[in-house]
């Protein structure tokens, strides 16, 4: 018995070790561990000249995360043609400086945005059972300045798409842009932009947070080419080999990231972001994300496969907390 006892000691121990390093990964490495993800996907009219667009969600902002605003402002190297923000741009209710200096070179490019639920009302501390068993009782935090942030990205040009649609010309292409407030507060209101977009535009865009199956069918009932939108995180925590456990909506998890189809017609892009609530400030094998997205006209009848390609490229950086 004491053979067997010390072995059982040793592999608890062992384990305990290994989950104390995981832990300490996903807490302190992986979670800053800033990744560019690049997808092509075939959306734009026949004979259209691409477009790259720039996708940038869940920021989750404090003021200390320096780090975190240092990349975000460098994207803008990337030249994109449009930058669309899928919102939860805050987790502080003196963030919106740190936001706008993160954005800051990329309000000089054309942009789109919607907010989500952590623009409007701060995070609060829960417990994690919750988010895996997808409980449905939401107790918000104390009220985001989300007006203050709104205002800023209007008068540097961007369009707030927030029940609202608009045709935009971009490098000198039609772009028929809508969206809606978060679906995953019940503040969606799709009966206000629903319709036919313009059937001449280049491309038919919709835009929303939390990317709700009733609304991702209703922009593609209308004939969007593509709908971005973010709130997933990408689940935040992944199993390799099995992917998201949750998407923290009606999604299924195997959308949790990146581009699929929707129906016959539309595309689905998410994002998995680039932040966490602070209270809950771990990634696993779900690392921190922007995507530069290149639309290319889509393929004609007989011409080859309809597909999205992609990959990844990882950047570094260490902030306060």
């Amino acid at each position: 018995m004491g053979n067997f006892a010390r072995n059982i000691g040793r592999t608890a121990l062992g384990a305990t070790a290994v989950g104390t390093a995981t832990l300490a990964y996903a807490a302190g490495i992986e979670r800053r561990h800033w990744t560019l993800r690049q997808a092509t996907l075939p959306v734009l009219a026949e004979g259209a000249r691409p477009l790259k667009v720039l996708h940038i969600s869940d920021l989750h902002m404090t003021p200390n995360q320096t780090s975190k605003q240092r990349w975000v402002a460098s994207l803008a190297s990337l030249e994109p043609d449009l930058v669309v923000n899928t919102g939860d741009n805050l987790a502080h209710q003196n963030a919106v400086p740190a936001v706008l200096r993160a954005l800051g070179p990329l309000l000089d490019v054309p942009g789109v945005f919607v907010f989500g639920s952590n623009d409007y009302y701060a995070p609060r501390p829960k417990n994690p059972v919750r988010y895996i068993t997808k409980s449905k009782k939401r107790i918000h935090g104390i009220p985001l300045p989300w007006r203050d942030l709104r205002a800023a990205l209007v008068e540097r040009g961007w369009h707030d798409l927030t029940h609202v649609r608009r045709l935009l010309a971009i490098e000198g292409q039609t772009i028929a842009v809508a969206g809606v407030d978060d679906p995953h507060l019940r503040r969606d209101r799709y009966s206000d932009i629903a319709g036919k977009p313009d059937r001449t535009a280049t491309l038919r865009l919709g835009v929303t947070h939390s990317p709700e199956p009733r609304v991702l069918d209703s922009f593609a009932d209308d004939g969007y080419d593509l709908v971005m939108a973010g709130h997933t995180h990408g689940g935040q925590l992944r199993v390799p080999g099995y992917g998201a456990l949750v998407t923290n909506c009606q999604l299924d998890r195997t959308r949790a990231r990146g581009a699929s189809r929707w129906g016959a017609h539309t595309w689905l892009h998410v994002s998995a972001g680039l932040g966490t609530s602070p209270y809950a400030p771990v990634r696993f094998a779900c690392p921190p994300e922007a995507s530069l997205l290149t639309l290319v006209p889509r393929p004609t009848s007989g011409s080859g496969r309809d597909g999205a390609a992609d990959s990844a490229r990882f950047g570094a950086g260490a902030d306060v907390g």
